[in-house]
């Protein structure tokens, strides 16, 4: 494996990690389209800041975006706050007009810089390696890593310090507010981790990813688990992983690293969305047509316990006209009563059906419910 494969996989992995960690809480809070916003509404503050400083290496473009970041935040707040937009109106009506003033920043008075808006939206790993950290002459490496690196690091130790209080505020804001936990600022905290991370991982994968990351593995890891910390362990977990195959899969195919992960993203929710035990499509499908068959077993055995003992005993519980008596397709009549003969719910004497004990029970408990 060459160097520069190592590298970018690791900015990938990095990257994955850092924006899945705050992606956890904006999913649980289903506030998962607000990356989206944030990811774009910053460019007016990279840009300004860009003005100010003529220098696209400058920390002070983070500063700007991630301030950016809190303001769109702060704006789609007071416009909910109002009661006369909703939340994901409030976003639309924000995000696309801070993005719109970056763009006519950039296409009035920088036309002639190497700041444009596939720059901006796309970012290319295969580049990331490029750009290099150097100190007194040695090459420590891509910067971007570093970037991301202190990025992670910083919401590791965010969520470490503030994990009762981000758990507390994400479930049961009310309850936090009562307790004295201060939900208002533990959520401008978080849009402010949000926001630099957006930031960060800007030069090196794009807003598109960007939202990919943030959304993707939090929300695969929800449909595994229901506790939080084993939900943001799994979520770094699935990052890594769709880092490391989106690479390999554009390394195959030579296309687009970012698009190849954003492609295995949704790849892997879909399969995780399909076989996940308990909460899959396979899972629901299966508890539905079990849920199906043991309700027509139900009125099987009712049916022949509310004729038990009586002189049309006989006629009722005859094979061949049951489907009549329970208004059933006589196909579907002869796959229940194979159903209810494998559960031991009924005996076949003949051409007739008569209840066991296990059946005559199922029908004592559902006629009591």
């Amino acid at each position: 494996m060459l160097q520069s494969q190592l590298e970018i996989q690791l900015i990938a992995i990095v990257t994955a990690v850092a924006c899945a960690l705050p992606g956890v809480f904006l999913v649980l809070r289903r506030m998962t389209l607000m990356s989206d916003a944030i990811s774009h509404a910053i460019l007016p503050g990279i840009v300004l800041a860009f003005f100010l400083t003529e220098n696209l290496s400058s920390p002070l473009l983070i500063v700007a975006a991630a301030g950016t970041g809190v303001l769109t935040v702060v704006f789609v707040e007071l416009l909910q706050r109002t009661k006369l937009v909703k939340e994901d109106a409030a976003i639309g009506l924000t995000f696309p007009a801070l993005f719109s003033i970056g763009v006519i920043l950039i296409s009035r008075f920088a036309g002639n810089v190497h700041l444009d808006m596939d720059a901006v939206l796309l970012g290319e790993l295969a580049y990331a390696p490029l750009n290099r950290l150097e100190t007194f002459g040695y090459d420590l490496g891509p910067a971007s890593l570093y970037v991301m690196g202190t990025i992670l690091l910083l919401n590791l130790v965010f969520i470490l310090l503030f994990y009762k209080e981000l758990k507390l505020a994400t479930f049961d804001a009310s309850l936090a507010a009562t307790l004295g936990f201060a939900p208002t600022i533990i959520h401008y905290g978080l849009m402010t981790l949000v926001s630099v991370t957006t930031v960060g991982a800007f030069d090196a994968v794009g807003s598109i990813l960007v939202v990919a990351l943030i959304a993707g593995p939090p929300a695969t890891a929800y449909l595994m688990t229901d506790e939080l910390s084993r939900m943001l362990i799994l979520s770094a977990v699935i990052g890594c992983v769709n880092a490391v195959s989106g690479y390999w899969l554009a390394f195959l195919f030579d296309v687009s690293i970012a698009g190849s992960i954003a492609t295995v993203t949704l790849l892997v929710f879909g399969l995780i969305f399909m076989v996940v035990p308990n909460r899959g499509l396979i899972a629901i499908a299966r508890r539905r047509s079990r849920q199906k068959w043991e309700f027509a077993q139900t009125m099987l055995v009712i049916h022949l316990f509310n004729h038990e003992g009586l002189p049309e005993a006989e006629a009722e519980s005859e094979i061949a006209h049951l489907h009549e008596h329970l208004r059933w397709d006589p196909t579907f009549a002869t796959q229940v009563v194979r159903y209810a003969l494998n559960n031991r719910c009924v005996l076949q004497k003949e051409t007739q059906l008569t209840l066991t004990q296990q059946g005559r029970t199922i029908a004592q408990q559902a006629l009591v419910q």
